[in-house]
């Protein structure tokens, strides 16, 4: 048999075995999950009482959603975009890194949301670790403050226009409001709150692009990015009238807490 015809032969039986290797895995895992399900069985018992499949599935679906939740029912939503706008207004691409801004919105929003928490932890967890209320008892009386909180810095017009969207009626009072009408209202508020304080910022900063852009072409130093110029004074402004503190204060004083 010449040379080629051989090599061709080899060639078909190992694409052969090959095939039928992965034909088996595929079976094999299939196959093993099946018998570990059929042979093992799992039974979860909270105090004393057994766990249905979907709470369990409901249990770990909040647990994911907690970050968002308590990012969007914090002062964490109106900092950040506040920081943002302030490293865009400075001309900076990377400087504070979002790492440090992210980390200076935690603590800030920490430092804001202290009192709340402090009468969460009094009112609702205190009480439910010692087993004196039930769950339903906790998730309300936790929520009471978060409300009170969100009310706060909700305009009327964004609470009313999620009250009309979500046709609630016979609303005695806006406490009695559930939390998936006061969230959004509250996320809106915070939105418009953020971009016109992202407004002010930029008003200072544009100033001196502009006085620095017609100094350089009145110069006809043209080819001379403006950014480059301004840059140093911007950075200079910010640090003479003590921008941080000054916008620390600004946004802490800005909560009705």
């Amino acid at each position: 048999m010449p040379e080629p015809a051989k090599e061709k032969k080899k060639k078909r039986s190992l694409r052969k075995k090959v095939l039928l290797l992965c034909v088996l895995s595929l079976v094999f895992v299939m196959l093993v999950p099946m018998g570990a399900s059929a042979a093992s069985n799992v039974n979860v018992n909270v105090n004393g009482k057994g766990v249905d499949t979907l709470q369990i599935i409901e249990m770990f679906t909040i647990l994911g959603l907690v970050p968002s939740i308590l990012i969007m029912t914090t002062c964490f939503t109106r900092i950040i975009i506040v920081l943002s706008f302030l490293r865009n207004a400075l001309g900076l691409q990377q400087t504070p890194p979002n790492q440090v801004l992210i980390a200076i919105a935690l603590f800030l929003s920490l430092f804001i949301m202290s009192p709340v928490l402090n009468q969460i932890n009094t009112d609702a967890y205190q009480p439910y670790k010692a087993q004196k209320i039930t769950q339903e008892e906790f998730i309300q009386k936790a929520s009471a403050p978060m409300k009170e909180f969100m009310l706060k810095q909700t305009k009327k017009d964004d609470l009313n226009l999620f009250i009309n969207l979500s046709k609630t009626k016979n609303v005695k009072s806006v406490n009695d409001l559930s939390l998936t009408v006061i969230i959004p209202a509250f996320m809106t508020s915070e939105l418009k709150r953020a971009f016109l304080i992202g407004f002010l910022i930029f008003i200072p900063f544009m100033i001196i692009d502009m006085i620095v852009s017609s100094t350089l072409m009145s110069m006809g130093m043209v080819m001379l990015p403006p950014s480059m110029i301004s840059l140093p004074f911007k950075l200079l402004l910010f640090v003479l009238v003590d921008g941080w503190s000054l916008l620390f204060k600004t946004l802490v004083a800005g909560f009705n807490v």
